[in-house]
């Protein structure tokens, strides 16, 4: 029932995506054939939850220097079998950084397979990462978790000063494009919606 629910919005994601059908395909087949996909433990990959978090007027997003990946990346981390990765993501986005954050829909924003590294007696494993947009709710002011060398408020049109990572950039792509084509930057307000 729950897997049923990722692969009703992998179907929605895949309406607004189709150029990443590849991708789509191999996530879906995935959630559909291992019933433990959301287990930390199930080494054949598992579903995390991510989240992009952008400031007040969307104009910044909060990335974090991972620890263990020693990377610049979106906030996020695994299910350990909670079903709903946007709670996941949600969750992930508190503990890494303090902030208040709300998401602004429940829909995907973006899906990416990577590949983690064998780490102690962790084996290579693929993480297939649900991801979804989060706007800070009150102060911009975060805390560094033990899970990052550091955080940083990146403006989303440079975000090539610090990662060249493709998954990073079409995240970047895909937030500009959506202002872009939405209402843009309300005059009133100066917060960015898509």
């Amino acid at each position: 029932m729950f897997r049923a629910e990722l692969i009703r919005s992998l179907a929605d994601y895949r309406a607004r995506y189709p150029e990443e059908s590849a991708t789509i395909e191999r996530f879906e087949a995935f959630v559909r054939s291992e019933r433990r996909c959301f287990e930390r433990d199930c080494w054949s990959g598992h579903v995390t939850g991510s989240a992009w978090v952008v400031d007040g007027p969307g104009a910044l997003v909060l990335l974090t220097h991972h620890r263990k990946l020693n990377r610049w990346l979106q906030l996020g981390g695994h299910c350990d079998g909670d079903v709903d990765p946007l709670r996941v993501a949600c969750r992930e986005a508190v503990e890494e950084s303090g902030l208040v954050v709300t998401p602004l829909s429940a829909t995907l924003f973006d899906i990416d397979i990577h590949s983690i590294p064998a780490r102690g007696s962790d084996p290579i494993h693929l993480h297939f990462d649900a991801r979804f947009v989060f706007r800070i709710v009150g102060s911009d002011r975060y805390r560094v978790s033990d899970e990052s060398h550091a955080l940083s408020w990146v403006p989303i049109d440079a975000i090539e000063s610090l990662t060249v990572e493709p998954s990073m950039l079409r995240m970047a792509h895909k937030w500009l494009h959506s202002i872009e084509r939405g209402r843009g930057k309300d005059a009133a307000t100066g917060v960015y919606e898509p």
